[in-house]
């Protein structure tokens, strides 16, 4: 990816943000790709929806990775989000270059116009229209550059201006009522405050609710790995939620929230104490439902993690969503080739 949190920085007298030349993603980086590659469509549905009118997904597909030399950074880079797409008043293929942006860069309009010229000088002949996203996904609420202008006093030269999603500025009440994927793997990347944020995990739970209906276990899983990077609530917070449901007499609501919530989550709290009771009965009931919570708990993040290998996800991202060590991923890879 382009743009990594991952990289050095730091800020000369000018106030110009300086990279260092070693570039690398994070697991932040690699999920949000993910994210967009398997749920395009719904990501522009929810952001952009008049873009999303416009376009003929059934032929959508993802292109070769392009490496292209940044003039402004003096570096190589990959453009790992490129895409090909239809519109639907016409024939006339469509390039889509979505560019996810995890930190402040005062250049990022001039990089985002040459990754554009590059893309332009080698495709101009295959497609009719070239469609720039940026997507925004640092803390920071401040206005972007997103026009680049150079004129004379009598005439116009150039203007670009590219599309931009800056997810800071959403505010989550806005999207708890979506059954959208994407809102729910995002709502945590949303704008709410301190005071918000149990009720905002509350409504998070309840959208995947409604999502485990439509999805399947793998996508379903890549949904919470996601919304868990960007949102890590504590147990408390968690065990608060299901209390205070049951008191309100939502009982079912509680038990589904409970099954739904991988078992590192729920620290063992069904699948590892049954399992725990039935081993303390040769071992002793305390030591048989601890050890039977850890066996839970460990099963669960397999589950899980056979379902992030199956959609793509690289190993660091998965370590980062389940907690279990690269040696086990990697070995849990061999046995689904």
């Amino acid at each position: 990816m382009l743009n990594s949190a991952g990289r050095g920085e730091d800020r000369s007298k000018t106030g110009k943000t300086q990279h260092s030349g070693e570039s690398s993603q994070t697991p932040h980086d690699e999920a949000f790709k993910k994210l967009l590659q398997t749920f395009f469509a719904e990501f522009l549905e929810l952001f952009l929806p008049e873009l999303a009118c416009q376009l003929d997904h059934g032929h959508t597909r993802f292109l070769q990775q392009e490496l292209l030399v940044d003039i402004v950074g003096q570096e190589a880079r990959q453009l790992d989000l490129l895409l090909e797409t239809r519109i639907r008043e016409g024939a006339a293929f469509v390039l889509v270059h979505l560019e996810p942006q995890s930190y402040r860069d005062d250049t990022f309009h001039e990089r985002m116009f040459i990754y554009f010229s590059r893309l332009f000088e080698r495709h101009r002949n295959e497609y009719r229209l070239m469609i720039p996203i940026a997507v925004f996904t640092m803390d920071d609420e401040r206005e972007e550059r997103d026009t680049l202008v150079m004129k004379l006093p009598e005439h116009d030269i150039l203007r670009f201006q590219f599309l931009q999603v800056k997810l800071r500025r959403n505010n989550w009440r806005d999207f708890i009522n979506s059954d959208n994927p994407v809102a729910a793997a995002l709502l945590g990347k949303m704008r709410y405050t301190k005071k918000e944020a149990r009720e905002l995990r509350t409504a998070y739970l309840r959208m995947l609710l409604r999502l485990r209906r439509e999805l399947d276990d793998a996508r379903l899983a890549l949904i919470m790995s996601i919304a868990d990077l960007y949102y890590d609530p504590s147990q408390e917070e968690d065990e608060a939620i299901v209390r205070e449901l049951r008191e309100m007499g939502e009982e079912e609501e509680a038990r589904e929230i409970m099954e739904l919530m991988p078992a590192w989550k729920r620290w063992g709290y069904e699948e590892g104490i049954e399992q725990g009771i039935e081993q303390g009965i040769e071992q002793g009931i305390e030591q048989g439902i601890e050890q039977g919570v850890e066996q839970g708990r460990l099963m669960e993040k397999e589950k899980v993690a056979r379902n992030l290998i199956s959609l793509g996800l690289d190993t660091p991202t998965i370590v980062k969503a389940t907690g279990l060590d690269s040696q086990q991923i990697e070995a849990m890879r061999q046995k689904t080739k």
